[in-house]
């Protein structure tokens, strides 16, 4: 357990270097780059109106403390009273949830791509089982019809010995 939590400090701490890294870069990169112009530059001169405190300008402002926050409701005192680890478990919890939901979707799909694959194969089966019935009756057909045409042919050669003749000749 122990272990888990080092990892969730150090997780905690990169996340604050990579949310305010860049940041800081900018900030030490413009502060290096404002010494090596602050000879070409003059001096600025501002002539502003001094600051004006949250009082003057928002009297209601000043009864209202962060630590009033939600303290009439009860679900979101319990939430800000949580450490930044129960938080953190939290979130890898739902994230672990979220994947797991994710997954057996993946597998239904996936379950069910099967089945339409297998049904579309059994139908491309019958079609390639009936096309080769239609094309071996097909192939009887025509040595039927051959053998038609060659007794036609005989009794027609008989029927011209015997002295039939044809109108049509």
């Amino acid at each position: 357990m122990s272990w888990l939590r080092c990892l969730l400090v150090i997780f905690a701490v990169v996340s604050a270097l990579c949310v305010s890294g860049p940041a800081l870069y900018f900030k030490l990169n413009k502060g290096f780059n404002s010494k090596g112009n602050s000879a070409s530059c003059a001096p600025c001169t501002c002539h502003c109106a001094p600051p004006q405190s949250l009082l003057h300008l928002s009297p209601g402002l000043a009864h209202l403390f962060v630590t009033d926050c939600g303290k009439d409701d009860p679900d979101l005192k319990e939430e800000m009273e949580k450490q930044f680890v129960d938080l953190l478990s939290e979130e890898l919890r739902l994230q672990k949830t979220v994947g797991k939901e994710q997954s057996q979707h993946m597998n239904i799909t996936l379950r069910e791509a099967r089945r339409s694959a297998s049904q579309y194969r059994k139908e491309a089966e019958k079609c390639n089982t009936a096309t080769e019935t239609c094309e071996g009756a097909r192939e009887r057909a025509e040595t039927l019809l051959v053998k038609e045409k060659k007794i036609t042919a005989l009794w027609e050669r008989r029927a011209k010995l015997l002295g039939w003749e044809t109108i049509y000749d």
